[in-house]
């Protein structure tokens, strides 16, 4: 697995420095879709330092230190500090939908379709979105570190880790992404050329064989123009 640390020479900005004080868990629990996200919107000023329950007080220390504010309560709009939760998947009750797969912000949970799930637990970072998916209500979240939440439950390695997979989970996703789109791409391009190629025939046929050359034309620039506002807004928002 690739390191998600950039081999650029740049100072780092504001939002890398807040980004590194985050424990990584990637729990959207700040309001926010992953940490870096989040990280962005306090440098810019859209966002509280207080949002974030799995870094807890300390974790709101931490940035009013970077920042130079005032170190003021968890904002319980988004949670309360406790100790770091463990999924767990009962594996008689799963079905194997890969549901909680695709949920998992850090690759954590190990399956396949049709086959039992099963989390690891090194890796799981309590972040809880693999619990709403499921739709046999087989996943438990139990408490990892009695006694112990925030930063005191959660180790600077294990958030660089978890970082890591998720920033390299980007990457494969986008990825496939393109893989898949490339793939439909040719397979539209090659049916194309045999609608085009049957074009000679009766009326009825080639009124036909019109009707499936402007369908698939259609959808081969439906594509294009996809494509590119996604290469235009590669973050999606």
């Amino acid at each position: 697995m690739p390191p998600s640390a950039t081999t650029s020479t740049a100072p780092p900005t504001l939002a890398d420095r807040i980004e590194d004080l985050l424990p990584q868990t990637q729990c959207t629990k700040c309001g926010y879709p992953a940490c870096r996200p989040y990280a962005e919107a306090i440098a810019e000023g859209r966002a509280a330092h207080n949002q974030c329950p799995p870094g807890g007080a300390e974790g709101v220390a931490r940035l009013s230190q970077l920042l130079g504010r005032a170190v003021i309560p968890l904002n319980p709009v988004h949670g309360r500090e406790q100790p770091r939760l463990l999924a767990v998947i009962d594996e008689q009750a799963c079905i194997g939908c890969t549901l909680c797969i695709q949920a998992c912000p850090v690759d954590a949970i190990a399956g396949a379709a049709k086959q039992m799930h099963t989390v690891i637990d090194a890796l799981c970072t309590g972040c809880e979105l693999c619990v709403a998916p499921c739709p046999v209500d087989c996943i438990a979240l139990v408490e990892a570190t009695p006694g112990r939440s925030g930063w005191q439950a959660w180790s600077q390695p294990q958030a660089d880790a978890a970082r890591a997979r998720h920033d390299w989970r980007a990457v494969r996703l986008k990825r496939d992404k393109q893989e898949n789109d490339a793939r439909l791409a040719a397979k539209a391009a090659a049916k194309l050329r045999e609608v085009e190629a049957a074009e000679a025939g009766t009326p009825e046929e080639q009124a036909e064989n019109a009707r499936k050359k402007a369908i698939i034309q259609a959808a081969m620039e439906r594509a294009r123009l996809k494509k590119l506002a996604s290469q235009d807004n590669p973050s999606g928002s």
